[in-house]
């Protein structure tokens, strides 16, 4: 299963990232072969190699990084044929600790991130091409949620389900062939290429950074954070109206304290 699907699994990736790409509106940045400028900076510093524009990065390089950062990231080789492609080209598209969350919720454990024995166990609950299906139809509903889906909103929908929703024995998203792969077909069809760089051509579907004010607006839709909010208010209010410099030392800490809750707030929502 490990290198022969790799190898099927890498090609099939390689034609839905397609060239170099520097779209304004693509959260990657600048992007050559899938690989974002950062992740190629880390590597060639990692190798003691100098910098250079990701528009240089060589085969082996491509190969190498994709196989470390992404492939071995998921656990690929330990993963049923099928899935292991399902959650690799997730992991490529909007890393590899959103793919396992999502696979994980799909498997009913906890989502955490990290694939261990009871992640590997959990998937002898269901068939693989199951898990394929439900875990591609995740990744859909999370991508049609990012604020750039207007903009690569096509070319996701064509990566991730083909020219049709659901599953087709002659379609070649990564719905369609990750089921062939869990079923060992004989016949899987090969990936369409993405045109050259345009507003249909596929960015990273990373979670956007929405700002702290539109984690203060989440967080008032959630009954819960109303009820916390209001009573730190309501103590702000009780020391203001106090006299005294303890009183003030105590809500500039609520204050100082309120800032921090809102960061971590932000922090883990960005990275969950």
């Amino acid at each position: 299963m490990t290198a022969v699907n790799f190898e099927e699994c890498l090609s099939w990736v390689l034609v839905h990232e397609g060239g170099y790409a520097n779209h304004p509106k693509d959260p990657g940045g600048a992007t050559n072969k899938g690989v974002i400028q950062r992740t190629y900076d880390g590597y060639r510093r990692r190798m003691n190699l100098s910098r250079q524009s990701v528009k240089h990065i060589t085969d082996a390089e491509v190969r190498a990084i994709y196989r470390e950062q992404y492939w071995q990231a998921v656990a690929a080789d330990q993963l049923p044929a099928g899935v292991d492609y399902a959650v690799f080209d997730y992991g490529v598209n909007s890393g590899p600790k959103r793919a396992i969350k999502d696979l994980q919720r799909v498997l009913g454990v906890e989502a955490d991130g990290w694939i261990g024995n009871v992640t590997l166990a959990a998937l002898g609950d269901l068939s693989a091409d199951t898990v394929v299906r439900q875990l591609c139809e995740r990744r859909y509903k999370f991508v049609r949620g990012l604020k750039h889906w207007s903009t690569f909103g096509k070319g996701w929908t064509r990566r991730i389900m083909g020219e049709k929703l659901g599953v087709q024995t002659d379609d070649y998203g990564v719905i369609d062939r990750g089921v062939l792969l869990a079923m060992n077909a004989e016949q899987r069809p090969t990936p369409v290429p993405i045109p050259a760089p345009n507003a249909e051509a596929p960015g990273k579907a990373l979670e956007e950074d929405k700002g702290t004010i539109a984690v203060v607006e989440e967080i008032a839709k959630d009954p819960k954070w109303l009820t916390l909010l209001g009573a730190f208010g309501s103590s702000l209010v009780t020391i203001a109206t106090s006299s005294g410099p303890i009183a003030w030392a105590v809500a500039g800490c609520l204050v100082a304290g309120g800032i921090y809750f809102i960061y971590r707030l932000e922090r883990d929502r960005v990275t969950a």
